[in-house]
């Protein structure tokens, strides 16, 4: 889960100096970074000494960090905030407990498209803890104040904290050196303080490995990242950019929203039904995805693996013969594959499945590239 556009659509970035920054940008200046908008904010896209490649690298053989505050934050507290939000998200909180955190949508309740994909952290009853993404938090801040009832407060606390990804089969290793929580299941959370600091570690990331977040105040975020790198040993940890986040997601088949995830795509059609509690009594959206499951989606998210040479990139369309099957939504080369790999949302009426081949217009040549099901990478996540 990162960002793209804004859920009404595509709108410019802002110019440099309306763009909001990270409390750790003079860290990133420090460290030679190049910047790039992300959800109206300048983030680190790679840093000098590697860049993409070697920050890639370093989350699948040893361990990286990545700033990730541009993450959004939002609070929903008051009685009954978890059935509240359990009556608007995708997914079941009933399904798991407090200290869990679990990976829900947030659908037009009229379309069922996605409005945006969510983290929500359940710490009891009357208090859930959300991460959207950037560019749509106000929206999703929104839709729930619009829904509320009495005693339910719902805030933005988007700026109140930084995030800070530590990803890779070291990652453990850096985090218990500071004394940090490590030993906690996959997708829960534990509160910790560091020098004075609290801060929440949650078993989650966006890279396939093991790994973690920790949100942090926003005024502790340059004391916990210099603890972070600090903690690295002989054998370090690399700050890494977005440009990393985005090959290390794609190499698993993580949507993207504005690319693989949009208010036009559905979870049915991204294939995110797992994400969804389809017995539950209410979520916006459950009505047009109850119809669309059961007449099936009329085109689904796949993966593609390059059979040749060629970067595939989204927007490009996939052929069989003269005919248009499909638009690539996200596409990358893939570091640790050594290929060019795409998701792709194709038409359900081509009957395409696995293994069968289609040719993408790259550039005005066409590559033969073979449906897969994600990920492209086996994920060491768990």
């Amino acid at each position: 889960m990162t960002d793209a556009t804004q859920v009404s659509g595509p709108t410019p970035e802002p110019s440099p100096d309306q763009l909001r920054r990270s409390p750790l940008h003079e860290r990133h200046v420090a460290l030679g970074a190049k910047f790039a908008a992300f959800g109206g904010w300048s983030m680190p896209l790679e840093y000098a000494g590697g860049g993409v490649l070697a920050e890639h690298t370093a989350v699948r053989a040893g361990v990286g960090v990545f700033d990730v505050s541009h993450l959004g934050k939002a609070r929903v507290t008051g009685p009954g905030a978890t059935d509240f939000v359990n009556a608007c998200l995708s997914n079941d909180l009933g399904r798991i407990g407090p200290g869990r955190a679990q990976y829900t949508l947030c659908c037009d309740d009229t379309t069922g498209g996605v409005v945006d994909d969510i983290i929500a952290y359940l710490h009891g009853d009357d208090h859930v803890f959300l991460i959207p993404n950037a560019a749509n938090t106000a929206e999703v801040v929104r839709r729930l104040r619009a829904a509320a009832p009495a005693g339910i407060t719902v805030t933005d606390e988007h700026e109140a904290y930084a995030v800070l990804a530590v990803q890779g089969p070291r990652s453990a290793e850096v985090l218990g050196a500071l004394g940090l929580p490590t030993g906690h299941g996959y997708m829960s959370f534990a509160a910790a303080d560091l020098d004075a600091a609290p801060l929440v570690v949650c078993r989650t990331g966006y890279t396939g490995e093991h790994g973690y977040e920790l949100v942090v105040p926003a005024e502790a975020a340059v004391g916990v990242w210099d603890a972070l790198l600090s903690a690295g040993g002989p054998d370090g940890i690399r700050a890494c950019g977005l440009g990393a986040r985005d090959t290390l997601r794609t190499e698993m088949g993580y949507p993207l929203h504005g690319q693989d995830l949009s208010p036009e795509i559905t979870p049915v059609q991204a294939r995110l039904g797992w994400a969804v509690g389809w017995d539950k009594p209410t979520f916006w959206g459950r009505e047009a995805l109850l119809a669309e499951k059961a007449a099936g989606a009329r085109r689904a998210l796949w993966g593609l693996e390059a059979e040749g040479r060629g970067i595939p990139r989204a927007g490009m369309t996939a052929h069989v013969g003269d005919t248009v099957v499909g638009t690539i939504t996200s596409g990358t080369f893939s570091p640790t594959r050594k290929l060019g790999i795409a998701l792709a949302l194709l038409d359900t009426a081509a009957g395409l499945t696995q293994g069968d081949q289609v040719e993408v217009d790259i550039r005005g040549r066409r590559t033969p590239m073979r449906v897969v099901r994600p990920p492209f990478v086996q994920p060491s996540v768990k």
